[in-house]
């Protein structure tokens, strides 16, 4: 996981093509795409694949947005360090009543070539094999990008009728396009990525009760799918989401992704302690400024620290906490990556 402006110095570093096995699944983010030579030259288990989009064209702006399956359009908005894919405009904000809302062209599960699975799963003969992404369900940031987080954050609190429409809509459209997913892969499928943000950096940006009421039973509907064709979940939650983790367990998530040390609750030898064996924590190489400033010696403790310690045992996916940040030393990504193919007696840079 990492920001394009990482992805490409790493490419850059091990003199490998920019385009050379792309995969970018269709409404997913940066989190979901990966170059494939890149990935096999670091060592990463993981392999994203996805059946391929073929429903109508989306459209693309002169300012360089584009807009997703959904209706949603993003531009590329600069920061101190890169830029960041930001939405452009709330197209569900206008609307009071389920009636407006039905109106929309959303999308259709046949928008996809399912019969593409078993080619694409057969590239990938000996390693995990994920589809989904963390945009798969997201009932809370994929409509606030069309209503607006504030707007968002109330419809959960007063349960407003058009947004339990919309998340039903999602729901009902990523149980669907899943399924079809797995049962064309024909159980090759390891894992299935999805995911919500209900934290903050301090605590839960909803109650205990409104995850009760609005997602639990979505959670479970979607994770007991998934179980039924052999293969597990792995669901994105950003911030301080230790409040949920009982419940998360309850519904059937195999994985939490991501373990954001610095959030509220959130170290990772805290968790490990706590929900060993319940639970399997997917992350905790903290990219909020740590691996930013930490010297190359200091990396290099921490990884095999996390590894012996919260992977003991299993129940560990070693990554970094979110997306590596553009301002992050080079050296600092290749020793992570160094440190864990050590472990294996490879030579990450003799390849």
């Amino acid at each position: 996981f990492a920001t394009p402006e990482i992805q490409q110095a790493l490419l850059d570093h091990f003199g490998l093509a920019d385009d050379e096995g792309l995969k970018v699944p269709m409404g997913g983010s940066s989190s979901t795409t990966g170059h494939a030579a890149l990935a096999d030259r670091l060592g990463t288990d993981i392999r994203y694949i996805s059946p391929p989009y073929v429903g109508p064209s989306l459209p693309t702006f002169d300012d360089g947005s584009t807009m997703n399956l959904w209706g949603i359009r993003r531009r590329p908005m600069p920061n101190e360090y890169g830029e960041y894919a930001e939405p452009v405009g709330t197209p569900y904000a206008d609307w009071q009543t389920v009636e407006e809302a039905e109106k929309f062209n959303w999308p259709q599960p046949d928008w996809f070539d399912y019969d593409a699975m078993p080619a694409l799963c057969r590239e990938y003969p000996d390693l995990a094999i994920a589809v989904g992404g963390f945009h798969v369900q997201d009932f809370i940031n994929g409509i606030a990008f069309g209503r607006g987080v504030e707007q968002g954050l109330l419809d959960i609190g007063t349960e407003n009728p058009v947004y339990l429409y919309l998340i039903e809509r999602r729901h009902r459209f990523y149980l669907e396009h899943i399924e079809r997913t797995l049962e064309a892969a024909g159980g090759r499928i390891d894992l299935v990525l999805c995911g919500d943000d209900f934290g903050s950096q301090r605590g839960l940006v909803l109650s205990p009760r409104s995850f009760d009421r609005l997602f639990a039973p979505k959670k479970k509907e979607f994770f007991d799918m998934v179980h039924s064709h052999g293969a597990k979940v792995s669901h994105h939650c950003c911030g301080s989401s230790r409040a949920l983790i009982p419940r998360f367990i309850e519904c059937g998530m195999d994985s939490l992704q991501t373990i954001q040390p610095q959030a509220e609750g959130m170290d990772p030898y805290e968790l490990k302690a706590e929900f060993r064996g319940q639970i399997t924590l997917h992350g905790a190489v903290d990219v909020q400024g740590w691996l930013q400033r930490a010297t190359p010696g200091e990396v290099e403790a921490e990884v095999n620290r996390l590894m012996d310690e919260v992977g003991a045992g299993g129940g560990f996916i070693i990554s970094p906490s979110h997306h590596i940040q553009p301002d992050t030393p080079l050296e600092n990504v290749l020793t992570f990556y160094r440190t864990v193919a050590r472990r294996r007696g490879v030579d990450l840079d003799r390849g």
